[in-house]
């Protein structure tokens, strides 16, 4: 079990329901945000308990089961799961900005969209949804503008600089300043634990000049090991955000599948978690 708080996060409980939140984060009152463990919902087998996957593939839940932990979601962000948008991840770099009319799309109605990792509004009222599991899970919020954006940064995403890209669409739609941008990286997989084969690495060593800087080669293993929350890092630092400005949580969903659904450390058979994000609306702001 990991610990209950540290300076990375902090745990939260609302009945059986355990989430994380960002310190840094918390400090906004007309922000609310958390990323689920899977303890707290209805899910059996390898999705027990708080699934929020669609039920395909490797999470292999019911369709009843999911409505009732979209509820569980919705009560732990004090909202209606009629306010939560969902994207529909394929590993793109992909971004929607997202209105009023994307409510309860992917969450009570179907998705009136395709092929989305990122999601970025200005709305009140209007809660973003990522899923994950090991998958990198990037948070951003703009204090001035009061902007927020969540993106789903898996290996191909974080590649391809889903992070950096969020932060220019804020910039160049919304008026966002990236060194205003607060940003935080939930659990996923750490250092130790994204172990890829020499191609895979290889497209890294292409793309970023600086790949021995974040890697390592076990020559006796013949696998390479990279650091994608530090590749993150310099993602969004290259974009203009502040180095100081970049929290990670620094848990590891491989490491803890006691608290985290993980794919590489279930073999696969597993559930999936949230991320999620809302710009509260003033008369619902805490003080």
């Amino acid at each position: 079990m990991i610990p209950q708080k540290t300076e990375n996060y902090e745990m939260h409980r609302r009945g059986d329901a355990c989430y994380l939140t960002f310190p840094r984060l918390d400090r906004y009152p007309e922000l609310r945000h958390l990323f689920t463990t899977r303890r707290g919902g209805f899910s059996e087998g390898p999705c027990a308990t708080w699934n929020l996957g669609f039920g395909l593939g490797n999470d292999p839940d019911t369709p009843e089961n999911r409505a009732r932990n979209i509820g569980v979601l919705a009560e732990c962000m004090g909202i209606r799961p009629e306010d939560l948008v969902f994207t529909w991840q394929t590993h793109t770099t992909n971004i929607r900005n997202v209105t009023e009319e994307d409510r309860g799309c992917g969450a009570t109605r179907e998705r009136t969209y395709q092929d989305v990792d990122g999601l970025v509004t200005d709305r009140r009222g209007v809660a973003l949804v990522t899923l994950h599991a090991d998958c990198n899970p990037i948070y951003f919020y703009d204090p001035r503008r009061h902007v927020i954006g969540l993106a789903h940064s898996g290996w191909r995403g974080t590649l391809d600089g889903i992070g950096s890209r969020m932060a220019d669409r804020m910039r160049f739609d919304y008026g966002c300043n990236p060194g205003d941008l607060i940003c935080g990286i939930g659990p996923s997989l750490c250092r130790d634990c994204f172990e890829v084969d020499a191609d895979v690495a290889g497209l890294f060593a292409e793309r970023y000049g600086d790949f021995p800087e974040f890697s390592r080669y076990d020559g006796g293993r013949n696998k390479y090991y990279i650091d994608l929350w530090e590749l993150i890092r310099r993602q969004l630092t290259s974009a203009g955000v502040r180095r100081e400005n970049v929290a990670c949580m620094e848990l590891c969903t491989k490491e803890n599948t006691d608290v985290f659904f993980s794919h590489r450390g279930q073999g696969g058979k597993r559930g999936l978690m949230a991320a999620c994000m809302m710009l509260t609306p003033p008369e619902q702001e805490e003080v």
